[in-house]
């Protein structure tokens, strides 16, 4: 069985300035790539609106008479449904497969022959694709729940922007971690179904963790899933402020260098068994 090495020009990695611009111009074409069909995207963003509606008026209705659920007001709940569905197709929580259609079609021997490392570059590939999402359906569907629901904006914008890079940052090293399964796998979609299930429980897309009993709160705290999407949710809302909010970023970015690590660690392990046209 052959490994198969990337193909890098003599003196490449020594100029760290020509990798950057690289990984830039791979970012810059994922973020292009989102307008080839803007029609598209604009469906999404009635579709998503239609869905978020939906979500709002259960949560309405859960509040009922009730000033507060949880320690949440209405405005909260409203503005937490437009930041998840706005969430939706930034932090791909529907679920992603590129990388592992990429590996069973073969196609990552084209990755592998880039003057660039593998994991890198599907992290600027998707950053950009996460840009371009953001702006084409992101921006449009948190307008519209400011003007039609009166959605708060961020509390403390700094923090807030920071917890929404690593938010996605952590959510693409968990996709591309179960993405790696296709080395393993044959037909690795069904581990994914099951990861982006429990992603989008423990994340707090599917309901507030708040809402949740406070023993799963304290469960999910040792896992990385609440770093994905809660964390945004609540220094948005200002229910952490000062020493906690940086707190919660430190938090998130320890995720997201822990699953970076299994990362590069289940990829090369992977790499070692690849074999395409039995080669």
């Amino acid at each position: 069985m052959n490994t198969i090495r990337a193909a890098t020009p003599p003196g490449f990695r020594g100029s760290p300035a020509g990798t950057a611009a690289l990984y830039a111009a791979t970012a810059r074409l994922g973020f292009r790539r989102q307008f080839a069909y803007p029609q598209a995207a604009a469906w999404g963003v009635v579709t998503n609106f239609f869905f978020g509606v939906l979500r709002i008026a259960v949560l309405l209705a859960l509040f009922g008479t009730r000033p507060q659920v949880g320690g949440w007001t209405v405005a909260d709940a409203v503005t937490y449904v437009g930041l998840t569905q706005v969430s939706i197709g930034a932090f791909s929580l529907f679920g992603w497969t590129d990388f592992m259609r990429a590996v069973h079609r073969g196609e990552v021997v084209t990755d592998l022959l880039r003057p660039t490392s593998l994991l890198p570059f599907w992290a600027a590939q998707d950053a950009g694709r996460a840009a371009g999402q953001f702006v084409l359906r992101g921006l449009p569907m948190l307008a519209l729940f400011v003007l039609v629901w009166e959605a708060r904006w961020p509390a403390q914008p700094l923090p807030t922007l920071l917890s929404v890079l690593l938010a996605w940052a952590c959510g693409f090293a968990f996709r591309f971690l179960v993405n790696c399964a296709a080395f393993w796998s044959p037909d690795a979609v069904g581990i994914g179904r099951f990861a982006w299930a429990v992603q989008g429980l423990g994340c707090g897309f599917l309901m507030p963790l708040a809402f949740f009993p406070a023993w799963v709160g304290s469960a999910l705290a040792w896992t990385p899933f609440p770093a994905m999407l809660n964390t945004v949710v609540t220094l948005w809302l200002g229910q952490k402020t000062g020493a906690a909010a940086w707190a919660a970023l430190a938090g998130q970015l320890g995720w997201t260098l822990g699953l970076f690590a299994l990362c590069a660690l289940a990829l090369a392990r992977g790499l070692r068994r690849l074999e395409v046209a039995g080669g």
